[in-house]
This record gives C-alpha cells, structure tokens and sequence, in this order.
C-alpha cells in the first residue's frame, strides 16, 4: 500500500470513526446516565437519513434539511422521554429492552408509510461535490471531509456542555447519584429529558449526513446499532471519551481489516472487544 491509498484508507478510517462516536455518544449518555437499554437507538440513525433525503426535496438543500431535522428529532426525543421512557427508569432493564425491542417496529412501519419501503439517494450539496487530487488518480471527496470536521466540532461542543457547564455539571451529579441529586433541588426529571433529547439528536444528525454516501434503506438502523453497541462496551459504559477513543480504534481497525485483511474482516472489530474486556472488563474507561 503507497502512502496515497494509506491517507485515503485513514481518512475514511477517521470518518467512519466520527460517525461512530456521534451515535455511540448518545446511546452511552441514555444507557450509562439513565440507565435505559436503547434498542431502538438505530431506529432514530434511520430517521434522519430519511428526514435528510424527504428535507432535501422539498427545501432543495441538504444543510436546511439537517437543521430542520435535527429540530424535529431533539422534540421527538422529548415526547418519547415524557411519554415512554420516564415511567421506565425503576424498572427492570428487561422491561426496557422489551418496549425499545417494540418501538424499533413502530418506527419501521412510521418509515413505511411515510417514506414507502424504497431505496433513496440524497443528492450531496453542490458546494461540496468534489474532491481534493492526493495523485494523479487518486483523490478524496470533500464530502466526506466535510463529515469528519462536522463530527469534531460536535465532539467538542459536547466535551464542553458536559464538562465545563451547569448543566453539564447536574447531569454528571445526576449519573453518580440520582436521588442525592434530586434532593439537592435539581430537577432530575428535565435533565433526563435532555439528556435523551440530545442522543435522540446526535443519532439523527449522523443519519442526515451519513445520507448521502450511504444511501437510504428501511432498516439501516439495525446494522449501526450492534457496531454502536460495541463501541460502548469498549469504551466503557457511560463515558464520552471511551465512547470518542473506542469509536476511532474501532474505525480503524474495520477500514484497514477490510482492506489487509479481507478474510477476517468481519471479526476484528469483535476481537478488539474481546481483547479489551479481557484486560479492562469496564471498558477502557470508566464513567
């Protein structure tokens, strides 16, 4: 491998990392601060990519139909909260498992009949549609450049919300010892609210901009949510920076396993699990 295709494959490395961390950051929010088993977290990935493909049509750019569906999908996350999630807190994580298990077929029929059961492409913005020359033959789209900047300016806007502000400061107090936290006069409600709202968003946000270089499809939510998972476990349970770190190793190791090693390609990301459970059963790091 020369160095041009090393770069191309660790751009992409890089990029499909990011896009890891912005849906495994709010499933390790919900799941390690709220303590709620989010099977349905793809589901929302799927809803985004479709807002971003139906947005896209009607107000003839993507970059409006990312703001307006990640508007909509913050408010879809705060009627699921007040409506579901909040009387499932107490119980038990398979009661949990079983009303997200569900929802994930609400969602696909709520797909069906909006959007039809097709396959869609979301056309990428103009001002985007082309490449940087690495060589002669070779180059790297924009786009996807594009992604990766979009997901660390997100990653660190939420590095800063959660560690350098009030609210920030609640929802960590809220994660080490919910009624400790409430008796302190912190509304624990509305935190959880939020909290769910934003990996509800984050989820979605990824969905729109992955939409243009994966294409829309009923059930894309399901192939996202197992690597999610993983890379949760990785990183540890509840932790933001395991989740940036765990999603980055595990973009890597899939791109280049794919490329040097296409035979077992489709295990190395487990072995990497594996191998870190057997050294540090918490993940990498704790929350």
């Amino acid at each position: 491998m020369d160095f041009a295709n090393f770069l191309i494959q660790l751009l992409n490395s890089l990029q499909y990392g990011l896009l890891l961390f912005m849906l495994a950051a709010g499933l390790t929010l919900i799941f390690g601060i709220m303590g709620v088993v989010n099977l349905a977290h793809g589901s929302f990935y799927m809803l985004g990519a479709y807002m971003a493909w139906s947005f896209a049509a009607t107000f003839g750019s993507l970059f409006v139909a990312i703001v307006v569906g990640t508007a909509l999908s913050i408010l879809l996350g705060l009627l699921l909260e007040w409506s579901l999630f909040r009387h499932f807190y107490k119980r038990d994580h398979l009661d949990q498992v079983l009303l997200t298990f569900g929802l994930i077929y609400i969602f696909e029929e709520v797909r069906s009949l909006l959007w039809g059961d097709d396959v869609h492409a979301v056309q990428m913005p103009e001002v985007l549609n082309w490449s940087i020359p690495l060589t002669d033959n070779l180059s790297y789209p924009a786009y996807r450049l594009f992604m990766s900047g979009l997901c660390i300016l997100l990653a660190i806007g939420l590095y800063l919300l959660i560690s350098k502000t009030r609210l920030g400061m609640k929802i960590r107090a809220g994660a080490f010892n919910r009624d400790m936290t409430e008796a302190m006069g912190v509304n624990i409600r509305l935190i959880y609210a939020v909290v769910f709202a934003l990996g509800v968003g984050l989820a979605a946000i990824a969905g729109m901009i992955a939409a243009p270089i994966s294409s829309v499809y009923p059930g894309m939510g399901g192939s996202v949510l197992i690597m999610c998972f993983v890379v949760v476990v990785i990183g540890g349970i509840g932790s933001v920076r395991g989740a940036l770190i765990a999603a980055l190793l595990v973009g890597f190791v899939d791109t280049f396993g794919k490329v040097l090693i296409p035979q077992l390609a489709g295990m190395l990301v487990y072995m990497l699990m594996a191998a870190v459970l057997l050294y540090k059963p918490e993940g990498l790091f704790k929350q």
